[in-house]
């Protein structure tokens, strides 16, 4: 395997729990809020929060609806009493109803994941206002490459410290932090659409597009990295486009330049100091 051939997960998350420590420290926020979805990716965030900053500085939100899965909700009762996370929870169904009902247009069932997404990000960032907290982002880099999350929704954070991390990677840290392999091993959800998981909509299991997407960090030629991880160049190439179609997704919304030095182009504060 590609990835995960040098990864220390020890190491990642010594990196992890200092940046953000020095990343609170530095806003001179509280502490952070957290959408807790009893999902792996959510758990290894809030766990490395809480040992960085504190439980009392780690806030979790729970907001599920009327299609988030069984197995999250039975899920999230374990990681709590596991590592004593400091949660609490918020029903949005009647929120997603209404919102769909006064759509301007009656909404698909994409568009309906979206509203949720973005919902929860609406609420995250209210209870982060009244907390003096920032919103912690749970997205990982396999899903951040290839633009799988909701666009101003759950990539819409303050800070995403598990943003370079693959999935395998973010697998590994969870195992070095016991958390319980049931978790680990079920199979992810965004939990948005019913019986829906990753895997499935993105035609590809994590193992296999953490391997390509490396090979392309590596900027390896696509026909080399079909043959290492035994997959065809057509199928690296729509990873590719993945991660092409995708850009608009991970950037600020372009400006026309003007200017001597344009926002967001060729003048860039540092986003810490120290």
């Amino acid at each position: 395997m590609l990835v995960n051939k040098a990864f220390n997960p020890e190491e990642a998350t010594i990196i992890i729990k200092d940046f953000i420590k020095t990343y609170v420290e530095n806003s001179g926020c509280s502490g952070v809020v957290i959408g807790l979805s009893g999902g792996i990716d959510s758990a290894v965030t809030a766990i490395l929060c809480q040992q960085a900053i504190g439980r009392k500085k780690t806030l979790c939100i729970f907001l599920p609806d009327d299609v988030t899965p069984y197995d999250d909700r039975k899920h999230l009762e374990l990681i709590v009493k596991s590592f004593k996370i400091n949660f609490e929870t918020r029903e949005i169904t009647k929120l997603v109803n209404s919102i769909c009902n006064f759509s301007i247009v009656s909404p698909n069932s994409l568009a309906v994941a979206n509203i949720k997404a973005r919902l929860r990000m609406t609420l995250l960032f209210e209870y982060a206002n009244m907390t003096n907290s920032l919103v912690c982002g749970t997205t990982n880099k396999s899903e951040y490459l290839v633009g799988y999350f909701t666009k101003y929704g759950d990539a819409g954070v303050d800070l995403m410290p598990m943003g370079d991390l693959y999935k395998s990677q973010l697998l590994e840290v969870a195992r070095y932090l016991k958390i319980p392999e049931e978790i680990i091993k079920k199979p992810p959800t965004a939990g948005l659409i019913k019986d829906q998981t990753d895997e499935k909509e993105l035609k590809i299991s994590y193992e296999k597009l953490d391997q390509i997407l490396y090979g392309l960090e590596l900027k390896m030629d696509p026909i080399h990295i079909a043959q290492i991880v035994g997959s065809t160049q057509k199928e690296v190439r729509r990873i590719q486009n993945l991660r092409v179609k995708s850009q608009h997704k991970r950037r600020t919304p372009l400006i026309p330049k003007i200017g001597l030095r344009t926002p967001s182009l060729d003048w860039r504060s540092p986003i810490q100091i120290g």
